[in-house]
């Protein structure tokens, strides 16, 4: 069974960093894709940024292009988070897939409990 824990949420001033952090557990960490989705109150789930096994290959939003960054070391997948807006403003979810790398959280079968991040104007 995989566990994931985020951490590293919290309330910033627009235009501040963040950098959350993501622990895997459970089983073999490169075995896995593991990328980051967001859920801002009243809206859908939706996909940020994405790393294949090994971080062979990244994948971001446009609306986050070129702001935020993944990455992982042996054991967690990172997301640094620059100029952040208030429009950033939501909970943070890990997800991670055997089989699967894309920006379909419903094929993901791992989920972490959710990091808070909100950004004031």
């Amino acid at each position: 069974q995989v566990n994931l824990v985020e951490s590293g949420g919290g309330l910033v001033q627009a235009g501040s960093s963040l950098r959350l952090s993501c622990l895997f557990s459970g089983r073999a960490f490169s075995d896995y894709a593991l990328s980051w989705f967001r859920q801002a109150p009243g809206k859908e789930r939706e996909f940020v940024a994405g790393t294949g096994w090994r971080l062979s290959a990244t994948d971001y939003a446009d609306s986050v292009k070129g702001r935020f960054t993944i990455s992982r070391d042996s054991t967690k997948v990172y997301l640094q988070m620059n100029s952040l807006k208030p429009e950033d403003t939501a909970v943070y979810y890990c997800a991670a897939d055997q089989n699967y790398s894309g920006r379909h959280g419903g094929l993901y079968n791992f989920w972490g409990q959710g990091t808070q991040v909100t950004v004031s104007s």
